[in-house]
């Protein structure tokens, strides 16, 4: 698993920063040891946790060695460890209160029912005693990922290494891989843990309840009229789609390791929901705006249109895509409101300072004003 070489940053005052791990080595040793008794002399030879100012799942990548069968072994993993603030989408279910068992549970099934590849996983340990947090560990991918921090559309190997055909074979094979997972029955799947209607009739309704619902509560009292007309936008013209699926929910780029243009691991499961799958084609397609038509990068050559990419996704799944405009608002609805709790992190921990109101105004909000062609009274200001 590896990523492009972001520019350095000031993670003076990020939470991962300040945070203790002398103890992981350790604790990684007995937990191997205790799930694989067959292996003898478990020792942790290197741990690599990426300095991020991000308020996600914290990943560490763990070299281990050890002795199996009179014969030496060594072989990389990589932990994802719950939050200490909680994830930032919200819970679907009671069930789904710990984000890395959430996303460990959508692995196991993606991995069980369809040909999207996942990791390798090695198993969920919800005793807090062993790291401090839960956590799953997986194996280690080797791959690559277009960058958010600069835009892959602006620098990096998409730009400067990948050929015409490198990028259509990307965009082609990284639909075909969200096509396969929107064809899982999520019922005989056994998904219902993740049914948040807890009727066995999740629906586009259920999601926008959700939905604002944790805005309010995120927002405390403050005004937002830019996500208050979104939603109410979003209830006029539910289109009343009755294809639920397993929606992945942070469908991009970026959230897929790539060997030679080509999927080899799908990731980042935790904004996963059943919902018509519609909505993962609505933020595949906000990503793709956002990287190329409001910045104003020109898209490169061989790199599918948003529109080619809708005929992609429809001939590789084989499913229709009804209404995209309406899945890109309620996609940008989704982003303004994780937004919130975001910021407000950002603010806790000293990173903004709380007179920027970045919950309210912030460039997401402004993209969602726009989207649904409205005014917006809380422009950004960074």
């Amino acid at each position: 698993m590896s990523d492009e070489t972001a520019p350095e940053e000031d993670v003076s005052s990020a939470p991962k920063f300040h945070t203790d791990r002398s103890h992981y080595g350790p604790a990684f040793e007995a937990w191997f040891a205790s799930r694989h008794p067959e292996r003898s002399d478990i020792t942790v030879t290197e741990i690599d946790i990426p300095v991020s100012t991000g308020f996600s799942n914290e990943t560490v990548f763990v070299d281990l060695a050890w002795t199996e069968g009179g014969e030496a072994r060594t072989e990389k993993y990589v932990a994802r460890i719950e939050p200490t603030g909680g994830a930032l989408f919200p819970a679907q279910t009671d069930q789904c209160r710990v984000s890395v068992e959430v996303q460990h549970r959508a692995m196991q099934t993606v991995g069980a029912h369809c040909d999207a590849p996942v990791p390798e996983l090695l198993g969920y340990e919800a005793d807090t005693s062993v790291l401090g947090q839960p956590f799953f560990v997986m194996g280690f991918t080797e791959g690559r990922v277009p960058s958010d921090t600069p835009r892959y559309s602006e620098e990096g190997f998409l730009v400067d290494e990948a050929t015409p055909e490198d990028r259509t074979r990307m965009l082609t094979t990284g639909l075909r891989a969200m096509g396969q997972i929107h064809n899982i029955d999520w019922r005989s799947a056994d998904l219902d843990w993740l049914d948040t209607s807890g009727t066995g009739e999740p629906s586009t309704k259920v999601q926008l309840d959700l939905y604002r619902a944790s805005t309010l509560a995120e927002l405390d009292g403050r005004p937002h009229p830019v996500l208050d007309a979104a939603f109410d936008w979003l209830v006029e013209n539910d289109p009343q789609d009755d294809r639920i699926g397993l929606s992945w929910g942070d469908s991009r780029l970026g959230n897929i390791l790539w060997q030679d243009y080509v999927p080899a691991a799908v990731v980042d499961w935790e904004a996963c929901a059943l919902c018509p799958t519609e909505a993962d084609v609505g933020w595949w397609l906000m990503f793709d705006r956002m990287s190329f038509d409001e910045p104003g990068n020109p898209r490169m050559e061989g790199f599918p249109t948003r529109e080619e990419m809708v005929e992609i996704y429809e001939r590789e799944s084989g499913r229709e895509v009804r209404d995209p405009h309406y899945w890109e608002v309620f996609a940008t609805m989704r982003f303004c409101a994780i937004f919130i709790g975001l910021a407000d992190r950002m603010v806790a921990n000293g990173l903004v300072p709380a007179e920027m109101n970045m919950a309210v105004a912030n460039m997401v909000t402004q993209s969602l004003a726009t989207y649904l062609d409205i005014e917006n009274p809380t422009p950004s200001a960074f």
